[in-house]
Order: structure tokens, then sequence, then C-alpha cells
């Protein structure tokens, strides 16, 4: 009798760890799941440190550019001779090039003075891009 009792106590464990087991392994596959999507590499457009902005204005004379984000917020940013500018393709531009309503990727440092541009590259918002900065 009391080996019968052993062997229901048994089962009834073995009860009671199966629905915890199943939680513990699906939430383990969750994670997995999330880190292998959050791994994949960065969608063509931005590169890796770039912002994306819409030019409001361009100052030449004073090497500013006003720039728009795409949730309405602007930001003054500095350009100087060490700044790099490439068109979509990568090819070479100049600071004159730029007109207000480009989309460009921006990479910049903060300064005393402000933000300062490293690097300004015109190419359009792409929709994965869209997706990944504002519609998470």
């Amino acid at each position: 009798m009391s080996r019968i009792l052993a062997m229901e106590n048994g089962n009834a464990a073995k009860s009671r760890l199966r629905p915890a087991f199943l939680w513990m392994l699906a939430s383990v596959l969750s994670c997995a799941a999330f880190l292998g999507a959050q791994s994949k590499s960065a969608p063509t457009g931005a590169k890796s440190g770039e912002e994306f902005f819409i030019v409001s204005s361009v100052d030449t004379a004073k090497k500013e550019l006003l720039l728009k984000e795409p949730t309405e917020i602007t930001e003054l940013l500095h350009v100087n001779e060490k700044t790099r500018y490439t068109d979509k393709s990568g090819k070479e531009i100049q600071f004159a090039d730029l007109r207000a309503g480009d989309t460009v990727y921006i990479r910049s440092t903060a300064t005393p003075a402000g933000k300062l541009a490293v690097s300004i590259r015109k190419g359009p918002m792409t929709l994965e891009e869209l997706h990944r900065h504002y519609l998470k």
C-alpha cells in the first residue's frame, strides 16, 4: 500500500512540475526569438551612429544647417572643413549642394559651440528606417 501511495505522490509531483517546465521553456524560446530578431543586420539606410534629418535651411556664410527631425523638432548644426559630404550612392558632394527639403543622415559630435557634423550623407528615409526609428 505504501508503495502505491509513493507512486501516486510521484505522479502528482510530476504533474505539478510540468506546467512550470512548459512556462520556462516558452520563456526561453521567446527570449531567444527576440534576441535573434534584434541581432539581424541593420536595414539599408542609416549606418551605425547616423541620425536622420530633413534640411530646413542652409547658411553657407555661417556654415550652419537648420535641421528638422521627422517629429518636427529642430536642431542647429555646424559644419567645418573636416565635415565629409556624400550623396546616396557615396559620391562626394559639397556643402553648397545641400538644399532645404533634402533628407540627410548625419553623424555628429558635441562641442562647446554646439553640435558639429562629422559626416552628412544625402539619402531618402526608407520604410525600414521609418519603422526602426519611429514606429516601434
